[in-house]
């Protein structure tokens, strides 16, 4: 196997690696299985290859991200002109649409037909509902988000800035503390939906802005005719999610139901 920087993202988790994740799904009678990692650690490329695998044993599968619930950009808009400015970038907590992911995972647990909301991210804003895509019958979710199970940290915790950006545009804390309120507050509903949790643990969050900035090329490569981040953009743009990061490789290890550590280069140890 090649060992390039890209090499994991672009062949996928070993097949022996796809099928134990997917006989724990199907061993403990999860109907919502969900994947949560770091940034770039291969969630979304897991969930297709079990999707996949799933199918192939006649289970109808279905991937659900959190990121296909964030807030449209208008709605963000209001929240940096009421709330706090760094509310208009998505991806902390606070920014996704909590009524419409709790509804579209309930009518998939209870295999109703329901549509699978999908984000543009290029675009920065909900699909039009006519090109989501139908589930009905559903078996199996297969449900990734960055910080899926995550809990909010203890109000000391707050105190002091874990990078520039919260130490330059986030001074008074004000920010970062409605983001873990709203953790402590909305989330944890999502969450009880989730029957079973796997936690992709990364090296740690150092490797975060390399691994994003691969996503970012993938997608810039897969839309050659929009415009994606620069690298300068994506390392700011990471700084969004340090602190819940962190959050999740505290605490994760120890309340996730399995813990899959990776190395630099997304190969399962």
């Amino acid at each position: 196997m090649s060992k390039g920087p890209h090499a994991a993202a672009e062949a996928g988790f070993p097949d022996a690696f796809v099928a134990r994740c997917l006989d724990d799904a199907l061993a403990h009678g999860a109907r919502v299985y969900g994947i949560s990692g770091l940034q770039g650690s291969g969630k979304s490329t897991l969930a297709a290859q079990l999707a996949r695998l799933a199918g192939e044993c006649g289970i109808r599968a279905v991937v659900l991200s959190l990121d296909d619930a964030y807030l449209d950009h208008d709605e963000r808009a209001r929240l940096a002109r009421d709330v706090h400015p760094l509310l208009a970038t998505r991806g902390p907590p606070g920014t996704h649409d909590m009524a419409l992911a709790t509804r579209t995972l309930d009518a998939l647990r209870a295999g109703e037909p329901v549509a699978l909301p999908r984000f543009d991210k290029l675009a920065d804003s909900k699909r039009p509902g006519s090109e989501w895509p139908r589930a009905d019958n559903v078996e199996l979710v297969l449900f990734e988000g960055w910080f899926l199970g995550a809990p909010p940290e203890p109000d000391a915790a707050l105190a002091d800035p874990v990078n520039a950006l919260e130490r330059d545009e986030d001074p008074d804390g004000r920010w970062r503390r409605w983001c873990n309120d709203a953790l402590a507050r909305d989330y944890p509903a999502l969450w009880r939906r989730i029957d079973r949790l796997l936690f992709l643990q990364g090296p740690g969050f150092d490797i975060v802005p390399r691994w994003r900035w691969q996503q970012e090329q993938s997608l810039q490569a897969g839309h050659p005719d929009r415009k994606a981040m620069t690298r300068a953009q994506v390392e700011r743009f990471v700084q969004f999610f340090e602190r819940t990061s962190r959050q999740a490789m505290r605490t994760l290890p120890g309340m996730a139901d399995t813990v899959a550590p990776l190395d630099g280069e997304r190969r399962p140890l």
